[in-house]
């Protein structure tokens, strides 16, 4: 994709949520930038502070943090039109205790903190945006703790594909599997069951 093509992206993405004038796209745009990611690079380690919010305009990402025992475990996923980041170090300024990786090749747009700041002066609609953003954010998070702690495998599987429809054949299983919870094993179990009972 061009730049202007990724830049219209995101700039539709914005307008499905507040009324962007056309007068500030062109500031808004300058304080843009576009990362370009090979499968597997690192967008963000363990220890670095997150200090951009990032738009997935095409591939895919995963955040991940690692336990005492080195095993990985997958917190959140993304793909085209998602925002990944790690919401604790950008807003608190404190290392992140998450890694954030490219699944597949990625084209990202980022706007530094400082960027942002100044937009939600210039261009209150953006203020109001992120303002949306964040409130569902953590409903999600709510929503997903909920679940975590109170519902079935099967049930938060059944959501997870409902919710997200075109997210699980972008990921390997293992990921699918370590996002719910579940062993890869179990995760095989479950997605025979939801094609029988749907069937």
């Amino acid at each position: 994709m061009d730049t202007d093509t990724i830049i219209l992206q995101l700039i539709t993405h914005i307008r499905e949520i507040v009324n962007v004038h056309e007068s500030d796209i062109d500031f808004i745009t300058s304080k843009l930038e576009i990362v370009q990611l090979k499968k597997k690079d690192f967008l963000l380690r363990e220890g670095q502070v997150s200090r951009h919010m990032r738009f997935i305009a095409q591939g895919s990402l995963f955040a991940y943090h690692t336990d005492e025992k080195g095993k990985e475990n997958i917190t959140q996923l993304g793909i085209e039109n998602w925002w990944v980041n790690d919401l604790y170090s950008y807003l608190s300024e404190l290392p992140s205790r998450m890694f954030i990786r490219s699944n597949e090749d990625t084209t990202i747009i980022q706007i530094s903190k400082n960027n942002l700041e100044l937009l939600y002066k210039e261009v209150p609609t953006i203020s109001e945006f992120w303002r949306l953003k964040m409130q569902n954010a953590y409903v999600t998070l709510q929503e997903r703790t909920f679940e975590h702690s109170r519902v079935d495998a099967y049930t938060k599987y059944r959501t997870f594909v409902s919710t997200y429809r075109n997210i699980e054949q972008r990921f390997p299983q293992y990921m699918i599997a370590s996002y719910l919870g579940i062993t890869v094993e179990y995760l095989s179990y479950l997605r025979k069951k939801h094609l029988s009972d749907v069937s």
